[in-house]
């Protein structure tokens, strides 16, 4: 049954909000196997507020149902950051994937252009012009509309020798032109993606691999459990059975909730 305000009396022990949290979780169909863990997980989080000088209250605020749902929407939406691997390997092979299409289009509009443009030079520059400048506009707005740096590499060629072959550049040249300056567009906005792609993630994200040191034995089955991780002190867990004690060197596995998931850097 959920939780109201008005049923809350003025002063609540530890037992009694995690005990009032446990009903919301259970009624508003938070998995079982979670239970456990949010509940040594909020136990803790209250008994360190009780030695900072807080009370329970003071800590859940006046609305008891808001505090419990806010707890279980971390435990809901765990944010594992040990996948950065696959991720990223996924991300390079979409990137060949339009990179190969990127080129194979490259080339239909090259062949395109010289299967159907007039055959005199003058008539032809002048179709060129138009078929260069009207395609260069049309793929900027392509590019906007679609983002995914797909169609700029062609704007850019397109809008290049739209250029020159206003000044009279003899339409092979320009053909030529658009062709070169299409790839070199295409690799040096593929090289920007991926150094995009390997910006330092924030949060506790930046923790991802990286080592820490125990300083409060972390042990699951008793919601306990600290580390060091370079200058910063971190909530951590385990998913091992046995508790890793003080001073063990661990490895950041995943982040869940409002915790570091470590093991033994030797386990």
């Amino acid at each position: 049954m959920a939780i109201t305000e008005d049923t809350m009396p003025e002063q609540m022990t530890i037992q009694e909000v995690v005990e009032r949290c446990q009903a919301y979780w259970s009624a508003t169909h938070v998995p079982s196997k979670a239970l456990k863990e949010m509940k040594a997980e909020l136990t803790s989080h209250l008994e360190e507020a009780a030695q900072a000088g807080k009370t329970p209250d003071a800590v859940i605020g006046t609305d008891l149902n808001k505090f419990a749902e806010e707890w279980a929407r971390t435990f809901r939406r765990p944010m594992v950051v040990s996948d950065r691997p696959a991720r990223k390997l996924a991300g390079a092979s979409g990137r060949r994937t339009q990179t190969i299409l990127s080129v194979i289009a490259i080339l239909v509009i090259a062949a395109g252009i010289l299967i159907f443009a007039p055959k005199e030079n003058n008539v032809e520059n002048e179709v060129l012009q138009w078929v260069f400048l009207v395609g260069a506009l049309v793929l900027f707005v392509g590019e906007i509309v679609t983002a995914g740096f797909f169609l700029l590499p062609f704007a850019i060629g397109a809008a290049i020798s739209a250029v020159l072959s206003f000044v009279g550049v003899p339409p092979a040249v320009n053909l030529l032109t658009f062709l070169v300056v299409s790839v070199i567009a295409l690799i040096a906005l593929q090289r920007y993606t991926d150094t995009d792609d390997d910006q330092p993630p924030v949060g506790a994200n930046r923790y991802a691999d990286k080592m820490g040191t125990v300083l409060v034995p972390v042990n699951r089955a008793k919601g306990t459990g600290r580390v060091r991780v370079e200058t910063e002190n971190w909530r951590a867990s385990t998913d091992l059975a046995d508790e890793i004690p003080e001073g063990t060197e661990v490895q950041i596995i995943e982040v869940r909730g409002t915790r570091l998931i470590v093991e033994p850097i030797d386990h």
